[in-house]
This record gives structure tokens, sequence and C-alpha cells, in this order.
């Protein structure tokens, strides 16, 4: 059994780009106590979970309680996979209903007892107690460091524009198209979504309208690594006279909202509507599209008419004057 603690800020979000990614491993939720998701999955899972955005870490769950008392007695009983020195550290989440002060120096005497070394400043194996509605004590595996993402945020890259995703935001939309290929972005701007996915192994295409664009986006991909990309100059409603012939596994995309400049000078809701319309065309039967709309829009009842399923939609405040759906399609 393992765990994922998802982040705060798109929670909903956040755990289905989880269940997406173990969908791809043969993995499953099975249980949510707030930011705290149980999971069954096996270590092939590790790959695919390694490429969440909206996660805070995973790892691999030892011991569930009801109580503090079950907790500690459980941990008695089995043998804690510990390598090395270990200190252990408590989650107390929103929701915790138990008093776990003397938590960690209790379940600490118990590992201890067993033989394992207590490094309290450079633990080898850090052991994770989450309090919710239960308690939880686990292994962590992997952490995902927020100064990883920060780096690539818009202006830190070599071709800044202020109007772009947050990195974890960019890579939790390619997670939940399930893309184990390539991505298509259709409107790729400065390539923020495309630098995610060509970090995951993913193969990108990425079109814009404006050349320096797709000159900064290129700039951008190479800057990160990303060296398996194909760009082009091009309106997002003629994928097809772009791409003749070709199918794309899944797309993601985050449309300009509205300037006059952005839109080039059309209209917000026809260029939308058009654009959906020409992203079914170029996605395999069973493919999806992660898109992001300001909630002005009804991007579910747009994107039926051309014949796409709503499997998520996801609501976010960006400032008083922006608010946003993501959105998940499947093309039947």
């Amino acid at each position: 059994m393992l765990y994922v603690e998802i982040l705060g800020n798109l929670p909903e979000m956040a755990r289905d780009e989880a269940k997406a990614m173990l969908e791809l491993a043969g993995g499953e939720i099975v249980g949510q106590d707030y930011l705290f998701l149980k999971v069954e999955a096996g270590e092939d899972a590790f790959p695919y979970l390694d490429r969440l955005g909206l996660a805070h870490e995973y790892g691999e769950l030892i011991v569930e309680a009801e109580s503090i008392e079950e907790l500690l007695q459980k941990a008695e009983e089995v043998d804690w996979p510990i390598k090395g020195a270990f200190k252990v550290d408590t989650e107390t989440m929103a929701n915790c209903r138990h008093d776990v002060l003397d938590l960690p120096r209790k379940l600490g005497a118990i590992i201890h007892s067993q033989g394992f070394k207590v490094n309290l400043s450079k633990p080898d194996t850090l052991v994770r107690v989450y309090c919710g509605e239960r308690v939880y004590a686990g292994i962590r595996y992997r952490f995902f460091d927020p100064k990883d993402f920060e780096r690539r945020k818009a202006h830190n890259r070599p071709f800044f524009r202020p109007i772009s995703l947050h990195p974890r935001v960019s890579r939790a939309l390619v997670n939940l198209t399930k893309a184990t290929r390539e991505i298509l972005d259709p409107m790729m701007g400065a390539g923020g979504i495309l630098i995610e996915a060509g970090l995951l192994g993913l193969k990108v295409y990425g079109v814009d309208i404006k050349p320096e664009m797709v000159e900064g986006a290129e700039t951008n991909l190479r800057h990160y690594g990303v060296k398996d990309y194909e760009l082009k100059l091009g309106d997002a409603t003629r994928l097809e006279e772009l791409f003749p012939g070709k199918k794309f596994e899944a797309v993601a995309t985050d449309p300009p909202y509205g300037t006059a400049a952005t839109l080039a000078g059309r209209k917000r809701d026809e260029l939308y509507g058009e654009v959906l319309s020409c992203i079914y065309n170029v996605l395999e039967d069973g493919g999806r599209l992660a898109i992001a709309f300001p909630t002005s829009f009804d991007g579910k009842s747009e994107a039926e008419k051309v014949g796409f399923r709503m499997l998520g939609r996801y609501y976010q405040r960006v400032h008083k004057s922006l608010e946003r759906y993501f959105y998940v399609f499947e093309k039947e």
C-alpha cells in the first residue's frame, strides 16, 4: 500500500492527476483523508507517480489506525523497512482530530527498539506520520521539491512572458491527458506546457500564430534540455493543414483569455469554439484534451457540441478579474 500527499490549492485536480497516473500503472486510489490519498499500487507505479505536479510527496503506507494508541500498538508489530538512520516527522492536516504532540518521540522509540539509529538532522529514511480523521505512518519515497518547479516559472525562463501557468499546473494538465508518447499544444505561447511535457520524455508539438512566440518557445525548450519537439508557426484553427494526416495522442493548452492582441483580432468565444472543433478533429479516438477557459465561457457545453465528453472541471480564482476552469475532455 502506498500514499500520496496532494497539494491543497487545487485538491480535486490534484486527486484526479494522481488517479490518471495510477490508471496508467494499473493502480487505484482506495481512500482519502483530506489531502492524504491511500493508494493500492506496486513499484511499477513509481515512474508514473514521479510525474506528478500537484503533489507534495508519496511513499509506502505502513500503518493506519483509528487512534494514537492503535497506531503505536500496530507499529510495534511491524518490521519497519528502514534504511540507515531515521527521523519521525508529523504532518498535522487541517482536519486532524488527534493529539500528536508527543507522537514522534513515542513512535521513534518503538522503531529505535528494533535496532535502528535516529538522526534528526540528516536522516537516511524519513518516517512520515499524518493526522486527519485517522492517523497514518509511512516511509517517504519521493518529495517534490517546490524549488524544482520554481526554477521553471515564467520569469526564470530565457524567453519571458508574464502570462503563464505555474509549472506545477502545466505538469498536471499534461498528466490529466494520460499522455505516454506525445502531446500537442496548439496555442503554446512561451511553451510552458511543452517544457513540462518534454521533461517527462514526451515528444512535444507546438503551434502559435506569432513568430516571436515560436522562436521564444524553442529557446525555452532548449534551455531546459528538451530535444524532441516540433514547433510550427500557424493558426490553432487550422491544425489539419499544419499536420496533414496526423492524429495526436493528447492535447493540452492554455488559450489566451481575451485581449484583442492575444486573440489576433478575433472574437473570443468564436475562436474557442473553432479551436475545440479543430482539436477534436486531430485527436485520436479516446484521446484526451486538458484546457483552461475563463468562467464566463461555457467550456462544457461548447466542447460537447463538437463531440467531447467532459471528465473533469476544476475552478481556480487567479485574481479579481480572472476566474477560470481547467477542463479535461475525452474524444469518444
